[in-house]
């Protein structure tokens, strides 16, 4: 009996180290402070960074904002500004967190191509293999409006994990869906597409999309859409564990991202930013609309949302964006091999996406060398997205600098600091 509880520790051991994150020969410190003279940035450059951000709040354009810039893994600017929560009274502090929608993307897609690495499938598999439902997936025809009623015709082919790593699938996104047919029937079927409070599993809302018609055949055009948070149900489905705790095991511990969840451990709610709005000209707290923007922090918090669930801070967000500039490797764990960033990176879409300045990549987009030469975008490669609360990023490989600047904000606000904060941060290298 003792020799069998011995092998099945022994077992449980070896299925813990293969699942674990590995160690590698390549060591980087984390994020740490630095000055900015010593990584090549000019202090008199970031102090007009810093001045536009104060401007920005004082005039009323955001409400309040978390800012990070770090040149060669050190952190040479990390500030906040305004108010967090202007019901409260609340002042903006760097560790105050936010809901960071879409950039949630990059991280699911992550996670996909460390399963993708451990060989539990292939790029082009029929994500029909392993969630069956995706067979016989239809494409919409005609539409009647009076009714929601509509006809369809079937696909011409599968959708495969590239095209839902891409935008491909011809899936839409429902309340935000740029065709109001596809509003109407993703509604009408009661699917969710970003945050819910209510007692709703990815995997309820994986069902309900396998039978909702395409916008396109897959592979056609570049439609926005949910399939990420197909993939977030994929991930649960291959690796065996809740998507909430795979994240959080394999991706956010390793790189000690203590501050990254779907929903918000009671201990750090209060850290949580107010999603604002401009009222009258003044900032005023967000009202519930088709989403409660407490999600984060109450309700069932059972929907882990691959495309738009995360909350998170500047501070983390930069760490996991560090790691990609690292070639996959953080404080000497190895996240993925730098070929497999080279295949996220190259472009995956063609003319499908975005025209000759960015294409999209298998988990962002990426700017090309024409894109470099427009300037302030940064250099060829630079990787960016956004979130729907007004957060932005971006990384620069060419340079190693990371760039976040976060805010939560709703409706029409004049915000211009997302466009200047990039483009100061480039004229801020000084070497």
């Amino acid at each position: 009996m003792l020799y069998k509880y011995f092998c099945s520790f022994i077992l449980l051991f070896q299925v813990m180290v293969v699942a674990a994150q590995t160690p590698t020969a390549k060591k980087s410190l984390p994020l740490g402070e630095g000055n900015p003279l010593s990584v090549g940035m000019s202090p008199a450059r970031l102090e007009k960074i810093d001045a536009m951000l104060g401007a920005s709040v004082s005039e009323g354009d955001i409400p309040g904002v978390v800012a990070l810039i770090a040149k060669d893994g050190k952190i040479v600017f990390h500030k906040a500004y305004g108010i967090a929560d202007a019901a409260k009274g609340e002042s903006m502090k760097k560790d105050h967190i936010f809901r960071i929608a879409s950039q949630s993307k990059a991280i699911t897609s992550t996670a996909v191509m460390m399963l993708w690495e451990e060989g539990k499938f292939r790029l082009d598999d029929p994500i029909s293999k392993y969630i069956p439902e995706f067979n016989n997936l239809q494409v919409l025809q005609n539409f009647r409006y009076v009714d929601t009623t509509y006809t369809s015709r079937p696909a011409n082919k599968e959708i495969t994990i590239r095209h839902l790593l891409t935008h491909t699938s011809g899936l839409g996104y429902g309340v935000i869906d740029g065709d109001e047919r596809m509003k109407m029937i993703y509604g009408k079927a009661g699917t969710t597409d970003l945050f819910t409070t209510e007692e709703v599993s990815i995997k309820d809302v994986v069902m309900k999309l396998a039978k909702l018609p395409l916008h396109h055949d897959p592979g056609e055009k570049y439609t926005y859409s949910v399939g990420l948070d197909v993939l977030g149900y994929l991930i649960e489905v291959v690796s065996g564990m809740p998507f909430d705790r795979f994240l959080k095991e394999r991706l956010f511990d390793p790189l000690g991202m203590d501050d990254t969840w779907f929903y918000l451990p009671e201990s750090k709610a209060n850290r949580l930013v107010a999603i604002h709005h401009r009222v009258d000209g003044a900032w005023k707290n967000y009202p519930d609309t088709f989403y409660e923007v407490d999600y984060p922090i109450k309700g069932a918090k059972r929907f882990f949302s691959g495309g738009a669930g995360l909350s998170s801070t500047a501070m983390d967000y930069a760490t996991f964006l560090q790691m990609y500039l690292n070639g996959g490797e953080l404080n000497g764990v190895r996240i993925l091999s730098r070929t497999t960033i080279a295949a996220i990176m190259a472009d995956q879409t063609g003319p499908l996406y975005g025209g000759e300045n960015q294409h999209y990549g298998l988990a962002f987009g990426v700017l090309t060398e024409r894109g470099q030469g427009k300037g302030g975008d940064g250099s060829e490669g630079t990787f960016v997205w956004g979130g729907y609360f007004n957060t932005q990023y971006f990384a620069d490989p060419k340079e190693n600098i990371v760039g976040i600047i976060m805010k939560q904000t709703q409706g029409g606000t004049g915000d211009q600091t997302s466009w200047k904060f990039k483009q100061m941060v480039g004229a801020a290298v000084d070497n």
